[in-house]
């Protein structure tokens, strides 16, 4: 198999990409429009009521973010009529059968789809049950459904999460799941039961007249609760593993690839160093710690903690499509650096102390904030303490101050406390990964990359070796500035 001719293989292919305006979908998108203008068509499924909502979607929620900056210098004036030859956005949704398109919809699209890239997902930790159930679960076999329906079909790509181990420890193999198959051994997983049980929870709770903020919370507490009961720490990683068993189970002959990224940070170079959109995953942690609000650490030291940069990630889905384009079997791909290049939380903390002390946050009077080295506490349940005694010894601070009508010291405990609270969420959403004690082993990445250089693969355009990654000069020259700009 050549691998020097990948976009040559691109060429001419109609692909259907869904989650069209989630954060790899994106770069994805753009990377093959980049590399590959002689791609055929280009189909974006976008969640939105008609076409019109669709396209406005694509205008200011793809194609004009700064992600598209090289593209567009680089096409000049032609920059619009070539993403209208090339794109067609679609109106609908993977929660659906069919993937909530009319039959007019499908025709075309039937006939000339190649290769379809499932990226469509809610990352909330916490999202209501409802609707993680729906896009992770559901969704993962609507679309296998409607691939295995396109004629000229001749490859699914998955991407999935490589935290769907859930907590495991040790090493982590690129190992699929079986139907009903739990973390903890507790018999009884059925998805069918498990919608039913989501859609006659939230019949119950709009059939009693509650808010709809109301009926939110609790609908994000089921999916809480049904994930810790099955093994898994949080509903998204719960509802994206059940979305792997559907795909293994109604694939039949449909070549398959999951693609199980670790955590997915800013570019390392394409299209340009550094573009991240929004602030992800354990970024909040370390920007709440550059803004001062964070001065003690529920952390491992020695803990190593997954990440790939999103265009490293983005090339190994390309990589994976040219190798298993008409093989009919299904292949798992763990992408991440923990087993061949991994960086500690000691490591990442002394970087970010570099940073913030050598380019500290501005406060909102426009002084420099100083940051510490912190507290790092081994032992997520003292840092819960901590926080809980802080917090009754504030409340009470504020009952006396209340009463004596001191406003200037209600601002600040009230400041204190909602940073107090900001810490305990944070604790709380991240413990599973700061105590995190896996290794996700990527033998099939890693026999991925080696036989594609040796069979040509240029990799100043599609290298993925995590071996590359300079984890020091990546964060402080790239990452780290990248999200503070965002949030600036």
């Amino acid at each position: 198999m050549d691998f020097g001719s990948i976009t040559k293989f691109l060429s001419n292919k109609t692909i259907l990409v869904t989650g069209a305006t989630g954060f790899i979908a994106k770069i994805l998108v753009e990377k093959i429009l980049r590399v590959q203008p002689e791609v055929k068509r280009l189909y974006l499924l976008v969640r939105a009521r008609d076409a019109q909502a669709a396209n406005v979607r694509l205008q200011h929620e793809v194609l004009g973010m700064e992600l598209f900056k090289v593209l567009r210098e680089k096409l000049g004036t032609q920059f619009e009529a070539f993403m209208s030859e090339k794109i067609c956005v679609v109106a609908g949704d993977t929660s659906y059968e069919n993937l909530g398109l009319t039959a007019d919809q499908t025709k075309a699209m039937y006939e000339s789809i190649d290769i379809v890239i499932n990226v469509a997902a809610t990352t909330k930790f916490d999202e209501r049950y409802d609707v993680a159930l729906g896009v992770n679960t559901l969704g993962a076999k609507n679309v296998v459904k409607f691939a295995k329906s396109c004629a000229n079909i001749q490859l699914l790509i998955h991407v999935s999460t490589a935290y769907v181990c859930g907590e495991k420890k040790g090493l982590i193999s690129e190992s699929s799941y079986d139907m009903g198959e739990t973390l903890n051994g507790v018999n009884g997983l059925d998805i069918d039961s498990e919608k039913k049980l989501a859609e006659q929870t939230l019949s119950n709770l709009k059939a009693k007249d509650l808010p709809e903020k109301e009926i939110r919370l609790m609908m994000k507490n089921l999916g809480n609760q049904r994930a810790k009961h099955y093994g898994w720490p949080n509903t998204y990683v719960f509802t994206k593993a059940m979305g792997e068993m559907l795909v293994g189970q109604f694939r039949g002959n449909l070549p398959v690839v999951i693609m199980r990224p670790t955590i997915v940070c800013s570019t390392m170079k394409e299209p340009f160093p550094g573009w991240v959109e929004g602030c992800r995953t354990i970024d909040s942690v370390a920007m709440t710690y550059g803004k001062g609000i964070l001065s003690i650490f529920p952390v491992d030291r020695n803990n190593v903690l997954d990440l790939i940069p999103a265009d490293m990630f983005v090339n190994s889905i390309i990589v994976a499509m040219k190798t298993h384009v008409r093989k009919p079997c299904i292949t798992i791909y763990q992408v991440g650096s923990s087993y061949r290049n991994p960086v500690t939380f000691k490591e990442l903390h002394d970087i970010h102390y570099r940073y913030f002390t050598k380019n500290p946050w501005s406060n909102r009077e426009g002084k420099p904030v100083i940051v510490g080295k912190g507290l790092v506490l081994n032992n997520i349940k003292i840092f819960e303490i901590i926080l809980f005694v802080w917090q009754f010894f504030v409340q009470i601070i504020l009952l006396f101050a209340t009463r004596m009508g001191r406003s200037d010291l209600q601002r600040t405990l009230f400041n204190f406390d909602k940073k107090l609270k900001i810490a305990m969420k944070l604790a709380d959403l991240y413990k599973p990964y700061l105590f995190f004690k896996g290794i996700f082993v990527d033998t099939n990445t890693e026999n991925l990359i080696k036989t594609a250089r040796e069979n040509g693969l240029d990799e100043d355009v599609f290298n993925f070796d995590p071996l590359c990654i300079n984890w020091k000069d990546y964060f402080i020259n790239i990452h780290i500035p990248s999200i503070v700009k965002y949030l600036f």
